[in-house]
């Protein structure tokens, strides 16, 4: 009896093992963060920021050519610069003192990525004398306009009449993930910008500033010009000059002009003097 019971009792421990050995099979097969649903299977939002899709697809100009064509403006242009996690912890004070005036911050992305450094660079540029907005990074193909402008706004990308917040700003390139438009036709991307800019605007009172290129705009819109008249434009083109607007616009609010240079992440221009930038920020 004691070798039968024994006998019995080996296997139910070999039994055992085996359904462990299985079940830890299982387990290690499960990706260690699968992507939510709607998301790229390969989602990586710290990756994303305002530009980086950019020079893959349009190039590098030369920046120094870029400085003496500014310089040589009637227009008084501003520095400032764009930041995302990126660039983790900025330091404010120093780009302060190399110049910088204004700033947008990285929020969010689709509907579930928040940027881990945002109090410290929003709040940042705040306390070192900027005036500075917060942006999203557009993916159409996850949601709706509307549910990506709600998210936003409510992880950072609210404004206020304070003289230092910047309008609202949507980022919407090519698309880092694969169809350069999000699979959406040029209609479709109109609607889907309409409804993201509509929904901003009922929430903060302020239409969004949009941050793209006039390739990216020109292909997946179809040129549209209905927002000209209502959303500032960032125009981001890495060369000597801002080149071609996207339609409906006659000049840019913003021109991102390198992804790199004197101030942290990319260089910009606001297209006036200071107390035009703070014109912006008050509405």
């Amino acid at each position: 009896m004691l070798a039968s019971g024994t006998t019995r009792m080996l296997r139910r421990a070999a039994t055992a093992a085996a359904s462990a050995a299985l079940l830890v099979g299982v387990v290690a097969a499960v990706p260690a963060q699968a992507a939510k649903p709607g998301e790229p299977a390969n989602f990586h939002p710290e990756r994303d920021f305002a530009g980086s899709t950019v020079a893959a697809h349009e190039g590098r100009g030369d920046t120094a050519r870029t400085a003496s064509a500014l310089a040589a403006l009637a227009v008084t242009q501003t520095k400032g610069m764009d930041v995302s996690s990126y660039q983790g912890n900025v330091a404010w004070s120093t780009a302060y003192a190399n110049g910088g005036r204004f700033a947008y911050v990285k929020a969010t992305e689709g509907t579930s990525y928040t940027n881990a450094y945002f109090a410290q660079q929003y709040n940042g540029s705040y306390n070192a004398g900027m005036i500075r907005g917060a942006y999203h990074f557009a993916l159409p193909n996850v949601s709706s306009g509307a549910t990506q402008a709600a998210y936003f706004v409510a992880h950072g990308g609210g404004w206020s009449k304070d003289g230092k917040t910047l309008p609202p700003a949507l980022d919407i390139e090519y698309n880092p993930y694969g169809a350069t438009c999000y699979g959406l036709s040029q209609a479709g991307m109109v609607s889907w910008i309409r409804d993201f800019s509509n929904t901003v605007h009922t929430k903060t009172g302020r239409y969004p500033t949009i941050y793209t290129t006039t390739d990216w705009w020109t292909t997946c819109t179809g040129n549209n010009s209905s927002f000209g008249a209502t959303n500032p434009l960032w125009i981001a083109r890495y060369s000597s000059s801002v080149g071609t607007l996207p339609a409906g616009w006659s000049y840019q609010t913003i021109w991102q002009y390198a992804d790199a240079g004197t101030l942290p992440g990319d260089q910009n221009y606001f297209n006036g003097a200071l107390d035009r930038v703070q014109a912006l920020a008050n509405g």
